[in-house]
């Protein structure tokens, strides 16, 4: 079956569950993030109707993409749905290294006007929700999203300058890793990610994580020199690529679905 394009909120609010409750049943209150992430986020996790913001640092030089990567995979890998909204570079062949399922990611890549509708809606429907926060949004709008998170049970993952959030991360240092001189190719990033927030995230965090381009993220040992135990192991079927897939009323019906989902624009 081929692909489908749906444009407009209105259309989009049809593809995502409804939710009728604060929790979704059975949901978990927390969902899974990888090891080496976990230290940074006080509920060792994406707590479900929490705010997580992911500051945008320097464009080019900031590793938040890559962060972004990395706190969707394992949630993705244990059966949650995301979506990604404002965000035309965000790479299907990225997310796939990275380890996300492409059959449960949604992408938005310009809502458009309607952009407080179609987050809106996909957080009635979707568990982890990224948002590239606009220039112009304002302070009561911001505040009625997170409160929407909250009473949804979706994890909110605003990607820029977001007031308020319970916790935000942000690449604050980086160096690459794999040119000689005068040869080689960029194969993996030493980041260095810092953690504030409010409440159980108010104190300040800092961890050192390889960001890379071979498709793991590993904590960096504090010894000095790095062996070939070190370095991350490919992961099995990272290749393969399936562009989006739509969030459906239910889990189960949507991944009975056959064909990639784009969802653009506004209605």
């Amino acid at each position: 079956m081929a692909g489908r394009m749906v444009v407009g909120s209105a259309a989009l609010a049809e593809l995502v569950r409804p939710a009728s409750a604060p929790d979704p049943a059975g949901g978990h209150r927390v969902l899974p993030v990888r090891p080496e992430l976990t230290g940074l986020l006080p509920n060792r996790g994406l707590r479900r109707g929490s705010t997580i913001a992911v500051g945008a640092g320097q464009p080019r030089r900031s590793g938040a993409t890559s962060l972004i990567l990395a706190l969707l995979a394992e949630a993705s890998r244990a059966g949650s749905w995301c979506a990604v909204v404002g965000v035309p570079t965000f790479g299907a062949g990225a997310a796939a290294e990275a380890g996300i399922a492409l059959d449960r990611l949604a992408l938005v890549p310009n809502p458009g006007p309607e952009w407080p509708t179609v987050v809106a809606a996909l957080i009635d429907g979707v568990d982890v929700v990224v948002t590239a926060v606009p220039t112009t949004v304002s302070a009561s709008v911001a505040t009625r999203l997170a409160a929407r998170a909250r009473q949804r049970g979706s994890v909110l993952v605003p990607y820029g300058r977001w007031d308020g959030a319970d916790v935000t991360l942000q690449v604050v240092r980086g160096v690459w890793e794999g040119l000689g001189p005068g040869r080689g190719r960029l194969r993996r990033r030493e980041v260095t990610v810092s953690a504030r927030g409010r409440g159980a995230a108010a104190r300040p965090k800092e961890i050192k994580v390889w960001l890379p381009g071979d498709e793991l993220t590993r904590v960096i040992p504090r010894s000095t020199g790095l062996g070939a135990a070190a370095r991350p192991a490919a992961v099995p079927g990272a290749g393969r690529l399936r562009v989006v897939a739509p969030a459906g009323p239910s889990a189960s019906a949507a991944r009975s679905r056959r064909g990639p989902l784009t969802v653009v624009g506004s209605a």
